[in-house]
Formats: structure tokens, C-alpha cells, sequence
């Protein structure tokens, strides 16, 4: 008998899991790509917490969100003002601010952390967070190019943790990499997989490997870029030319670093680095450490590999 009422708790359980919708949101961390994820799932419809370390990064976080929103609006609503100014002030409304993340995620469907990209820092949230979450609640990193199992291993909810990784900005780019690793359950990544869909968003499945797809194919276009220039074979200006006539890319490299923020790009390469020393391209070049030493970050900053006003 217990047996058997083991087996119809099992299953509620497991049902549970396979029905869940993701309605609410627990988004930690403000900066472009959790404000970007934010405003997204705000946008369709989603209950969104947004949550980072104080009020006044908040606060410029949502000023962010509300001038992009103006943005949109001035595009699908430029007939329509009154319609444009209800958009906006149903989007901001479907998201909250908080600095006590043990609090907000104890009523939320998933957690998706983008905070920076430190195995130690992200280890630690999710292992206090793990403690306080429903049991049902997912666990999803927005790293770039940290093992997923890495972070997960900080939690009791292995099978409730993947990867979702958004791309700059979050608001166009279509492309989510869902990361599952070898003990992320099936109806987790249905789960993430459907989320991403819900978001608008064209979700690609990932193995748990270094760089995942993306960045393990374009970081070394990128790091090769940098020592073509350091080698005098081109100038920055001329190599971001060739690739954006000869191959019809928006962005140069070094226009697309800039954009990205040379502290981001050294994070991705250095994690990649350390996943595959013997890669020669994934040794970040003298001059690119020079610059994020320096503070010289790309357009956040200023300057980067161009100056910005």
C-alpha cells in the first residue's frame, strides 16, 4: 500500500513538472542582458521580478527598460500615442524591483541569473537560493562559456537546472541557447525550451561543453582578429571593412567586441582558456588584456578599440 501511494505521489509530481507553465519570473542581475531578459518576458506577458544589489542600479535599470520601450513605440505605435503610452505602462507594470533575492524567489517559477561571469560568485547565489525556492522551481544561468554542471553543482536540484543562454540585446536577438546537462531532466528542458518559445525567441539545444555553440565557434574568429592586428597584418578599421563587405556581417570584430564589452569577451575567453589550454585561440592576446586593464571596455566606457563620445 505505501508502495502503491508512493507511486501516485511520484506521479502528480512528475505530472506537475510536465504541466508547468512559467509564469513568473525571478530575473538576478540588472545589467544589459537581465535587464534585456526582463523587459522581454515582461513584454509577453510574464510576472517579472527583476533583482540586483541595490536600489539606485535598479533604478537606472528600469529607465533603460522604459527607453526602450519608447523606442518601440515610437516604431509600432507612431499612429497611435495613446496606444503606445498603454503598452508602455503595461509592460513596466508586469515587472517589480527587489534587492533580497531570498525573498522574491520564494514564489517564482524560475530563476535565470545573469550576473557576472564568476564560477565562485554564481556557485554561491544559487547555493543560498537553493535553500529558499519551491521545489519545482527551475534554476537557469545566463553564463556565456561556464560549465553549466559547474554552477549546478552548488544545489540539491540538478535536475532542475540548465542553461539559457540570451544574446546582446536581448529584445532583437531571436537565438537562446538551452544548455542541458547530464542531469537536467527531460521536462526541465521541455520546460526551458517552451519558456524560450513563450519569449518569442528561437531556442537551440545544447550540450554542457565549453563555450556551448556559439561562442566555441566565434571566439576564435574574434581572438584571431586581435592577433592578425597585433601581428601588422591589418588595421582594425580594414578587418572590421573586409568582414563587413566580404561577408555581409552587421558588425566588424573589433566593433563587435566594443559592443560587447572587452571585460565580457576577456570573462568568455579566459573560461574557455582554462576548459581548453591547448588551444592556441583561446589565449587571449597581450594587447586585449592591456585594454581591460586599463578600463578601456568598449562603448560602456568610451573606448575600446574605438572612441566613443
Amino acid at each position: 500500500m505505501a508502495f502503491f501511494i508512493h507511486q501516485i505521489c511520484r506521479g502528480f509530481s512528475s505530472s506537475a513538472v510536465r504541466n508547468a507553465v512559467i509564469k513568473h519570473v525571478t530575473v538576478i542581475g540588472s545589467g544589459q542582458l537581465g535587464a534585456g531578459i526582463a523587459q522581454t518576458a515582461a513584454t509577453t506577458g510574464h510576472s517579472v521580478a527583476l533583482v540586483d544589489i541595490n536600489d539606485d542600479i535598479l533604478k537606472k535599470a528600469i529607465k533603460g527598460i522604459e527607453g526602450n520601450l519608447k523606442r518601440v513605440v515610437k516604431k509600432k505605435f507612431a499612429d497611435q500615442p495613446e496606444a503606445g503610452e498603454e503598452f508602455i505602462q503595461k509592460v513596466l507594470q508586469n515587472v517589480s524591483t527587489s534587492t533580497d533575492a531570498e525573498s522574491v524567489v520564494q514564489d517564482t517559477d524560475i530563476v535565470v541569473e545573469a550576473i557576472v561571469e564568476n564560477l565562485k560568485i554564481k556557485q554561491d547565489l544559487f547555493g543560498r537560493l537553493d535553500k529558499l525556492a519551491p521545489a519545482l522551481t527551475i534554476f537557469a544561468s545566463n553564463t556565456s562559456s561556464i560549465p553549466i554542471t559547474d554552477i549546478a553543482s552548488s544545489t540539491s536540484r540538478l535536475d532542475r537546472f540548465g542553461g539559457l543562454h540570451f544574446f546582446n540585446p536581448v529584445t532583437i536577438m531571436k537565438l537562446v541557447e538551452v544548455i542541458a546537462t547530464s542531469e537536467t531532466s527531460q521536462e526541465t528542458l521541455d520546460s526551458l525550451l517552451n519558456f524560450s518559445k513563450s519569449l518569442g525567441k528561437i531556442p537551440v539545444s545544447c550540450k554542457d561543453t565549453p563555450g556551448f555553440i556559439v561562442n566555441r565557434l566565434y571566439t576564435p574568429y574574434l581572438v584571431d582578429a586581435m592577433k592578425l592586428h597585433e601581428r601588422g597584418h591589418g588595421s582594425i578599421e580594414d578587418i572590421d571593412t573586409v568582414i563587413k563587405l566580404g561577408l555581409g556581417n552587421p558588425m566588424g570584430p573589433f566593433e563587435l567586441m566594443d559592443h560587447i564589452g572587452l571585460d565580457t569577451m576577456k570573462s568568455i575567453i579566459d573560461s574557455l582558456h582554462v576548459a581548453i589550454p591547448d588551444h592556441p585561440l583561446f589565449t587571449p592576446p597581450e594587447l586585449f588584456n592591456k585594454m581591460v586593464a586599463e578600463g578601456k571596455l568598449g562603448r560602456k566606457t568610451g573606448e575600446g578599440f574605438y572612441k566613443y563620445k
